[in-house]
């Protein structure tokens, strides 16, 4: 019974963990498949985030209450232009200028762009006598080196012998065919930027409305609108949204049903079991994955400084969690030692 449950404890939401970084690369390949045979990234996000705004419509309390808190509507219209008409484009329109392990690397500079944020706003303290502080400083340095290296140099092309293996870039695409390899860069580049002040404003909200699907329900509600609008004031031609059955139509619900769906719900059965930075460790993964079906399946487009480069961030990413924790961990002992003394105080004064 004990190892039965040491199992469900440690491995099952480790293998867990894994599979949705593995799918979600997956979909990531196959979203850059279908934006470079010509499908808009612009419609693809109005169309997965529509999909999931109808998905996430049951689990959504705000919506049908009488006391509603309209105090709440400017949040989640704020949430939904800043983290989906904003970052998600940028991302989607990035993606068809590069590759999937782009979007890794330029993912891996989200937190050290959250601190650098959080630091100019003042809202976390920069000792440098602190360890943490002084790791997440370097875990920041190193993330914004590999995010320049990524952008200015890809390195020699993998070269593979292998004729099987040749079929795979036919069928799927992993470089895109745009030689704007820079613009996608600095496109993830801002798109990771936008996520960060993305995260800063949803801390903001779920402290007003603590249920977390809720919140992702309005939010992908008023995005998807809002997407739609910049949508259609960027693609005119009616072709541009029309969809067959074919593998667009798939993707874009692959990509609706994995995002709000599947990947929320792990990720939050993992955080109730195993704590906030569970899940926040594995998103380096993503560059050892995409670069094995880089080597792999797309020898003849990828490219070993971007693999390098992208690892680099990870390192760098690491290092940044490495120091958070180290300091919620101070914070967390400050806060027990007060706990502790609390009581005897309050003896003392009784005697």
């Amino acid at each position: 019974m004990e190892t039965k449950v040491m199992v469900i404890g440690e491995v099952v939401p480790c293998m867990l963990m894994v599979l949705m970084e593995v799918c979600t690369i997956g979909l990531t390949i196959l979203a850059s498949t279908v934006l470079s045979k010509g499908l808009s990234p612009f419609v693809f996000v109005v169309y997965t985030n529509a999909l999931s705004s109808i998905f996430l419509l049951p689990y959504n309390s705000f919506i049908g209450r009488r006391n509603k808190r309209d105090d709440l509507i400017p949040q989640f219209l704020l949430l939904g232009f800043v983290g989906v008409t904003m970052a998600q484009n940028l991302a989607f329109v990035g993606l068809s200028y590069s590759s999937p392990i782009v979007a890794c690397g330029m993912g891996n500079l989200i937190p050290s762009i959250s601190f650098i944020l959080a630091a100019l706003c003042r809202r976390t303290n920069v000792d440098l006598k602190s360890s943490s502080t002084r790791a997440k400083l370097i875990g920041t340095l190193i993330s914004i080196i590999g995010a320049v290296s990524l952008t200015l140099y890809r390195g020699p092309v993998i070269k593979d012998s292998s004729a099987h293996l040749r079929l795979a870039p036919r069928l799927f695409v992993f470089l895109s065919n745009n030689e704007h390899w820079v613009v996608g860069c600095i496109l993830f580049a801002t798109a990771s930027l936008t996520f960060s002040v993305w995260n800063i404003l949803q801390v903001g909200t779920l402290e007003k409305c603590p249920d977390v699907m809720t919140v992702a329900s309005s939010y992908s509600l008023f995005g998807t609108v809002q997407s739609a609008l910049l949508a259609l004031i960027i693609e005119r031609d009616p072709n541009a949204w029309r969809l067959q059955f074919d593998m667009g139509l798939l993707v874009i619900v692959s990509t609706a049903v994995f995002a709000s769906l599947i990947k929320s719900h792990v990720h939050m059965w993992c955080i109730q079991r195993k704590g906030q930075f569970y899940v926040t460790m594995f998103r380096p993964l993503g560059v050892p994955i995409a670069s094995t079906f880089g080597c792999i399946f797309f020898a003849e487009t990828f490219h070993y400084g971007s693999m390098m480069s992208a690892a680099i961030t990870g390192i760098g990413y690491y290092t940044m969690m490495w120091g958070q924790m180290r300091e919620d961990e101070s914070r967390r002992g400050k806060v027990d030692l007060v706990e502790e003394r609390t009581p005897l105080l309050q003896e003392e004064d009784q005697v």
